[in-house]
């Protein structure tokens, strides 16, 4: 059974290549993932290649598996809670709304925090509404109307 780390969502699945971090003196540090439960869970239960019976199953217990960020799944940034807090967040319409100061999960839907001149303005992280997520600078969104709370003038509270 794996925990996934640093706030992300299950993101092992079939085909994908992992390391085994630490790895073992004496065994392949490279692992395919055979299959991945994924069903919605904290976890998912993971089969690896060369992970055959249950003493090198408990050999790589505690240990961490890595994936290369060019393999993982296209939108795997919009959880990333550590990549997220403290960036800068800029709205289409209203200009800078704040600083994501936490993420909050759901089922549906992780929501951001954002704290700025608008108070505290919660935004759903959905494709719909962040557009541009670069790996440096303020994230680009588009609010849906109503969540960022103004004057009849169009400025903050």
């Amino acid at each position: 059974m794996t925990d996934p780390v640093h706030g992300l969502p299950p993101l092992l699945r079939k085909g994908l290549t992992v390391a085994v971090v630490p790895p073992l003196l004496k065994e392949d540090r490279w692992h395919t993932v055979l299959g991945a439960s994924n069903d919605g869970a904290s976890g998912q239960l993971v089969a690896l290649s060369g992970v055959s019976d249950i003493a090198a199953a408990e050999a790589i217990c505690g240990c961490t598996l890595l994936a290369r960020v060019e393999d993982l799944p296209e939108g795997y940034a919009l959880h990333d809670v550590d990549a997220l807090l403290g960036r800068e967040v800029t709205d289409q319409t209203f200009g800078p709304i704040g600083t994501i100061v936490e993420v909050l999960r759901s089922v549906a839907n992780d929501v951001w925090v954002i704290d700025g001149p608008y108070g505290e303005v919660l935004l759903p992280a959905v494709d719909e509404v962040v557009l541009q997520l670069p790996l440096a600078g303020p994230i680009e969104v588009l609010a849906p109307v109503g969540l960022v709370p103004v004057e009849g003038d169009g400025h903050a509270l």
